[in-house]
């Protein structure tokens, strides 16, 4: 019996089977392969939006300065008779609208600090048991640089008190780090208005990682200080005082200009009439105390100018009266309807100017 020879055999001498060879198959029956990629959609996050160079964003802000320079002489003009009055004035009107800035810049970032609260924390350091001590301190560094000291662009460090204790260990200064991007910018425009260079520094605020927990009072009181730089009686230009509206953020430049000239404005306008109402209050005070000896009255007279809401407490540390001397003066100025008591209640009371 002959073996059975196998037909299956491998031959290495054969030729390889050409891929042309092969049967073609339709493209329907290749299901489990992935589509097209043009015809799929696109499910992926959008990617990092690349930075303007910093000569594109100073363009812009040319260009709205540009758009805006009726609007901006206009205000400067305000800004230029606020700073002529306060010039002319007592240096109480200064702390006076620098506290009434403060408090309402704390309303703007969320405060919420009222004249009252703020004028017992600012002269005594007196603060309510349920009360924020940490933001009357935001709002009481904000009345200390808005009513004197040298300006932000001597030493932003220092104008801010940022110097990042917690990192001075190892010897760097983190803070000038971040701030050198924004003032390098700042330097860039200098041939700007100071108005403009103002609302840009504070829009570019945040994006220059110089926001501390999201505060932007530190922004807002930095532009206040550059806008009014070239002044000699306003130590800042008001932004919040009848509105914030113009530190809203959004829009291209020239809208953002255009609101932080509408605000300014409408701030400086508030101001000069606030400061009418307290110049013909002085005046009429001065012809009722004329007849009178004595120099509590003429001291509280001073006080009263200054701090827009005012306590007996308060009244006996600023002026260095007796308790027994400053009630009965502000008891015979309230009788005379100069002053008026606010509060309605029996103690902690407080007064304020009867205009």
């Amino acid at each position: 019996m002959k073996p059975q020879v196998s037909t299956q055999f491998d031959s290495f001498d054969d030729p390889l089977v050409d891929a042309e060879g092969l049967e073609e198959t339709s493209a329907d029956d290749l299901w489990f392969l992935p589509g097209p990629m043009d015809g799929e959609p696109d499910y992926l996050p959008p990617g990092p939006r690349a930075e303007l160079p910093e000569t594109a964003v100073l363009d812009d802000w040319r260009k709205a300065e540009a758009g805006n320079a009726a609007h901006l002489a206009r205000v400067a003009g305000r800004i230029g008779a606020l700073d002529d009055r306060l010039h002319r004035g007592p240096d109480g009107w200064r702390h006076r609208l620098a506290l009434m800035e403060a408090a309402d810049l704390s309303w703007f970032v969320g405060d919420r600090i009222g004249p009252d609260r703020l004028a017992l924390w600012t002269s005594m350091r007196l603060s309510g048991a349920q009360e924020d001590t940490a933001a009357l301190a935001r709002v009481g560094w904000a009345v200390r640089r808005l009513a004197g000291g040298p300006g932000p662009e001597v030493d932003l460090s220092a104008f801010l008190d940022r110097r990042d204790p917690e990192n001075m260990a190892d010897g760097a200064d983190p803070f000038a780090d971040r701030a050198c991007g924004w003032l390098d910018l700042m330097a860039q425009a200098a041939n700007l208005h100071p108005i403009t260079r103002a609302c840009l520094g504070f829009h570019l605020w945040s994006l220059a990682g110089l926001g501390q927990h999201g505060d932007r009072m530190e922004a807002a009181v930095t532009a206040a200080r550059i806008a009014s730089s070239e002044g000699k009686g306003a130590v800042f230009a008001p932004l919040a005082m009848g509105g914030a509206g113009g530190l809203r953020a959004g829009g291209p430049p020239v809208d953002r200009l255009a609101r932080w000239l509408d605000g300014i404005e409408t701030a400086c306008l508030t101001a000069m009439r606030h400061l009418d109402d307290i110049e013909a209050w002085a005046a009429r005070a001065e012809a009722e105390m004329t007849p009178l000896s004595g120099k509590t009255l003429p001291s509280l007279r001073a006080v009263l100018i200054e701090w827009p809401l005012v306590s007996a407490p308060m009244a006996e540390a600023l002026t260095g009266a007796s308790r027994a001397a400053v009630q009965r003066n502000l008891a015979w100025m309230e009788m005379r309807g100069l002053i008026r008591e606010v509060t309605g209640q029996g103690r902690f009371r407080m007064w304020r100017i009867a205009t």
